[in-house]
């Protein structure tokens, strides 16, 4: 099956990582490979004491708020050559693309290799793709789809971000 969590809300990495902990606790393998971040935060922590997830990332800092460079490109490349091998290890039920649709839209990958991937994709593993403005092409080769809205969010009244809530 395929999961997309977009919108413009929080909580689509949040909601991906509770499913990867849901599917450790029910004894699943998880693979997360996380785009255009490179930086340590609290979740990750808590992630290398579950023996049955394996996170990596493919960015560099915690998100491009730069023009992006060919290093980012080659990055992001990387990241889903590395994904592209562990579909085909067959290891991993679970995996996560965390902000491809961030890699997408910034170009740092092509729509037609995530597409590809789909494909590839074994019957009995889940494939959840977050991060704002997926394509409409993912959207409709999802099985699910959540659309993420802000109504309302603290950041606006200036309020920065929080070790443990949002870092």
């Amino acid at each position: 099956m395929i999961q997309v969590y977009t919108g413009n809300g929080k909580g689509k990495t949040t909601a991906a990582l509770g499913l990867a902990l849901r599917a450790a606790g029910a004894g699943l393998n998880v693979y997360i490979a996380q785009f255009a971040k490179g930086c340590v935060c609290s979740e990750h922590k808590a992630l290398k004491k579950i023996k049955n997830i394996k996170l990596e990332q493919f960015g560099r800092g915690c998100f491009i708020k730069y023009k992006p460079q060919q290093i980012d490109r080659v990055l992001a490349g990387n990241g889903l050559k590395k994904v592209k091998s562990i579909v085909a290890s067959k290891k991993y039920r679970v995996i996560i693309l965390d902000e491809i649709n961030i890699a997408l839209k910034l170009k740092l990958v092509c729509l037609k290799d995530v597409l590809d991937l789909i494909k590839q994709l074994p019957e009995d593993a889940e494939l959840i793709l977050t991060g704002r403005s997926a394509p409409v092409q993912l959207i409709k080769a999802a099985d699910l789809v959540s659309r993420i809205k802000e109504v309302k969010h603290y950041y606006r009244r200036g309020f920065k971000a929080r070790k443990g809530i949002e870092l």
